[in-house]
């Protein structure tokens, strides 16, 4: 980005690392962002390079190196820069190996585990996380009881809960008490309310695959960069691109 060159300050936030843009959006609305010393709260705001910005009295510069970062999530993380409630954050399980600002594209929510990317390119976590892209994300369900037999059929064809319409892309029953989900919107809690409304509690929920980016041996806790492969791959299937 040119020095000169005028830029949104949700977008110059998500170039800083800081979080994506969706998420700059609200610290901005939230009064926690300064420029030039003034607290801006407008979100047509524009601003360069040469404008001193600041998140919560904190000077955020953009970052020069791009990072691509895929962590197998443990259950009992929650998918958040800094947690209220002192709940363990998963963006600190990657804070020893990476100085750069990194932040979740799209979520886990914290009983949950598998794969979510963390970035600080704005441009590439905006394109993954919109609803528009149509990304594939695979989850493998485990549950205490047996599954009812009609329910993948169900979740194909559509199940409206508490008036919200849930439909999946795929699922496949994978044995009495294992089924295969692929989503590709993913609302908030999506299989887990399907699943409850159901019956059926589950005893684990894991996301096992982002697009063409596979688990391949990933331990929970553990992270790995994206290959460049993977990364070309990801935007490549993004309908929105």
């Amino acid at each position: 980005m040119p020095a000169s060159e005028q830029i949104r300050l949700q977008a110059f936030l998500a170039h800083c690392g800081v979080a994506s843009r969706r998420a700059s959006e609200k610290i901005i609305l939230d009064g926690r962002v300064a420029v030039n010393g003034t607290v801006v709260t407008e979100l047509g705001t524009k601003v360069t390079e040469k404008d001193k910005v600041t998140v919560d009295g904190n000077p955020v510069t953009p970052e020069e190196n791009k990072r691509y970062v895929l962590l197998n999530k443990p259950a009992g993380f929650v998918c958040s820069s800094k947690d209220e409630s002192d709940r363990k954050c998963a963006v600190d399980l990657l804070k020893d190996d990476y100085k750069e600002r990194l932040y979740n594209v799209g979520r886990l929510d914290m009983f949950s585990g598998g794969l979510i990317i963390f970035t600080n390119d704005g441009d590439f976590a905006a394109r993954l996380s919109h609803p528009s892209s149509e990304l594939e994300k695979e989850y493998i369900v485990d549950t205490s009881l047996p599954l009812p037999r009609d329910l993948a059929e169900k979740f194909m064809k559509g199940v409206r809960v508490d008036g919200v319409f849930y439909k999946c892309k795929a699922a496949r029953e994978m044995n009495s008490h294992r089924m295969q989900v692929v989503l590709i919107e993913g609302k908030n809690r999506e299989i887990r309310r399907v699943f409850e409304s159901n019956g059926v509690a589950i005893k684990r929920l894991t996301r096992v695959r982002i697009g063409n980016v596979q688990m391949n041996g990933l331990a929970p806790g553990e992270h790995r960069d994206l290959t460049a492969e993977e990364i070309k791959g990801l935007l490549i299937l993004c309908k929105n691109r």
